[in-house]
């Protein structure tokens, strides 16, 4: 099979897409974005041995690449519209690239997603994901809203992907039944765009947590010249890993580990009951766990007894 075979067997598929005008095939896609709306545009590459284990299955890494751009587009509240996907593979299995196109198209699919182009080499598994969304106009969610006195709030779960993590690299074990769902949840990430959605009107600021709690959080603080104070003992996490590990293995999974694609977002303490129903309408659990502060880019973490604690990374870092 050829470079070519490859795009035309199993990534030129059609699918709708209201802006897409042209997609796969000629040298470029034609978009038409549509009246009253923002676009929004991200990118993420992920390499084997820095974002997934090269030996995964093909079809959990596709979940991810896709995932972890979705994640994107919900932290802005936008809806996502279309992909481009660049991929970089050392060769071309058939069995591995239709179980990888199936998952891919798969989630796709389920957030109305068209794939309109991209590029393919040879390479070592390195893939890396155009993202558009489309959000109503002037509204989408960005950093740098929060203000003093808002709640600080945290979709779903954190930490698990971390703890499998450092359980596949040997400094951490595990029950097996606990080590299977922290490592679903690092495999598959769930992208929280329904969420972020309803977000819309509600959040001061929002991000998503992909290097950490403690360090994606500064980003808010930095864009939106605010501080804030975290209490750790509401960072919610699986029950087995806040009950089972001591407060310094459990802390750092929890603030600095990352890979947690949950939604990290502000709002003010008159919309607590929006934040409520936004979750419900998602199905996503929320956890408030701090206020933003007048300190200007100061996040202190704090124990049980209200006391700071240290850490010594904040979260994950390319080049650190």
């Amino acid at each position: 099979m050829g470079e070519f075979d490859f795009i035309r067997q199993y990534l030129q598929r059609q699918q709708s897409g209201a802006e897409v005008v042209l997609g796969i095939g000629d040298d470029a896609a034609i978009v038409r974005p549509l009246p009253g709306l923002d676009w929004c545009i991200s990118t993420d590459m992920l390499l084997a041995g820095r974002h997934f284990f090269a030996d995964e299955a093909a079809a959990d890494i596709a979940h991810k690449v896709l995932a972890v751009n979705l994640s994107d587009m919900a932290a802005m509240g936008a809806q996502p519209r279309w992909a481009l996907l660049s991929a970089a593979l050392p060769q071309l299995n058939p069995v591995w690239l239709s179980s990888f196109c199936d998952s891919l198209f798969s989630l796709a699919a389920a957030h109305g997603v068209t794939l309109i182009g991209g590029d393919t080499t040879r390479g070592d598994y390195v893939f890396n994901i155009t993202i558009g969304g489309t959000v109503p106009q002037g509204q989408g969610l960005r950093r740098s809203g929060a203000q003093v006195g808002d709640d600080i709030w945290l979709s779903g779960r954190v930490g698990l992907a971390a703890a499998a993590l450092q359980q596949r690299l040997g400094r951490l074990r595990l029950p097996e039944t606990v080590f299977a769902e922290c490592n679903q949840a690092l495999l598959r990430p769930t992208p929280q765009v329904a969420l972020g959605q309803a977000l819309l009107g509600v959040a001061s600021a929002a991000l998503d947590v992909s290097d950490g709690v403690a360090q994606d959080l500064q980003h808010i603080l930095r864009a939106s010249g605010v501080g804030a104070d975290v209490d750790t003992t509401q960072l919610p996490t699986l029950a087995a890993l806040r009950h089972g590990l001591p407060e310094s293995t459990l802390l750092p999974l929890l603030l600095a580990g990352g890979d947690d694609y949950e939604l990290l977002f502000t709002a003010a303490p008159a919309q607590r009951a929006a934040v409520a129903a936004a979750g419900i309408a998602s199905g996503t659990a929320l956890s408030r766990i701090g206020t933003i502060t007048e300190q200007r880019q100061v996040l202190h973490c704090l124990d049980a007894d209200g006391h700071p604690i240290k850490l010594d990374q904040q979260g994950y870092d390319h080049f650190g």
